[in-house]
């Protein structure tokens, strides 16, 4: 059977291509899909140029997106603000509790994403300050990639998703509290606050939680009881519901999900930036073969249902031990076996204190 990709392109040379939202996934869409000589690619992004942001802590591995740059033509060195060493995860009452868990990192860093955004749009065309009418995109375009993350725009609504409300501030210190990263894991792990340094004395401080009960209050203590200049202040909830969950990826028209609008973001850590430029190179990779593409998103996404399924439970307070421990394992090893992916040690132990929060 051919591929709907394929007979789009019967009637003429040039695919066109609509890609709506230049986040993580659409940016990298942007750069890979320009080069291609068969399609011509035209980005939207809802917000104004200048005020085009990148939302979320901006922690990611270096063993990663080293490469990713790389294909697109960037030293990812160059994005670099924080080379971690180690992450501190509190798990006691208050804030720096003593209570913690001390997890030796190996890659881990925090990076300029909007400016490696920005790096790999240079050059595209990008209208900014716009969402279109779908009506009008099939008018115009083969096909529409809806990277529009949280909001899945252009696709079909989800019936039952699990999402976390979160919120962030860029703040400076004179002098900072932690020299590394840290975060504060709320009960039941219904979320976490967290600091990731940016160098130079700023840092991202934020917090996300499933019961919304603790993002405010912590936020609030944590900057009194260390004082910072606000800089930037954003929000916005994550989808931590999986790619199993998030079907259908297509509309069964001319529209076609990559990224967090079809579930790639680790729910463990609340970690979108490596899983939704994994989907964008499938995609690219499966450009004339939608069922392909598919197909590898489910295959490569897979453990992303235990996970879930496991953050589930601590949040309802249905999770044991005994019954539950081998799909707790089955995480256990996906992560141990992807340290480098991770950018930190994992060690089993530590797993067993985070589910007994």
């Amino acid at each position: 059977m051919k591929s709907i990709y394929l007979s789009l392109t019967v009637c003429s040379d040039i695919m066109k291509i609509a890609v709506v939202g230049i986040g993580v996934a659409g940016a990298y869409l942007m750069n890979q899909l320009s080069d291609l000589h068969d399609v011509h690619v035209q980005g939207f992004e809802r917000m104004p140029e200048k005020e085009h942001d990148a939302v979320c802590a901006w922690a990611t591995c270096d063993n990663v997106m080293r490469d990713y740059a790389n294909i697109c033509g960037l030293n990812f060195d160059n994005y670099v603000l924080h080379d971690g060493k180690k992450m501190r995860v509190d798990i006691g009452n208050g804030i720096n509790s003593g209570n913690t868990i001390d997890i030796k990192l190996k890659g881990m860093i925090s990076y300029d994403k909007l400016k490696l955004i920005q790096d790999m749009i240079r050059g595209t065309d990008i209208v900014f300050e716009k969402v279109p009418n779908k009506k009008n995109l099939e008018q115009d375009f083969d096909l529409i990639i809806d990277s529009t993350g949280f909001h899945r725009h252009y696709l079909p609504k989800l019936s039952d998703e699990l999402w976390i409300p979160c919120i962030q501030y860029k703040v400076k210190y004179d002098q900072v509290p932690f020299d590394d990263f840290y975060l504060k894991a709320f009960p039941l792990l219904s979320g976490y606050f967290w600091y990731f340094p940016l160098g130079n004395g700023y840092a991202h401080i934020g917090s996300g939680d499933f019961r919304r009960k603790q993002t405010h209050v912590f936020m609030d203590s944590f900057m009194k009881k260390y004082p910072c200049e606000v800089i930037k202040k954003v929000g916005r909830p994550v989808r931590i519901t999986p790619p199993s969950k998030c079907l259908p990826f297509d509309d069964g028209n001319k529209t076609i999900g990559v990224g967090e609008s079809i579930g790639t973001v680790y729910a463990l850590l609340g970690e979108g930036i490596i899983p939704s430029t994994i989907c964008a190179q499938l995609f690219v990779d499966n450009l004339y073969d939608k069922e392909k593409y598919f197909s590898q998103v489910l295959s490569t996404f897979k453990i992303y249902t235990s996970v879930y399924n496991f953050i589930k439970k601590r949040i309802s307070q249905n999770f044991n031990i005994i019954r539950d421990f081998v799909e707790l394992l089955k995480i256990y090893k996906y992560m141990k076996k992807s340290e480098d992916r991770f950018g930190m040690e994992i060690n089993m132990l530590n797993l067993f204190k985070l589910t007994k929060i």
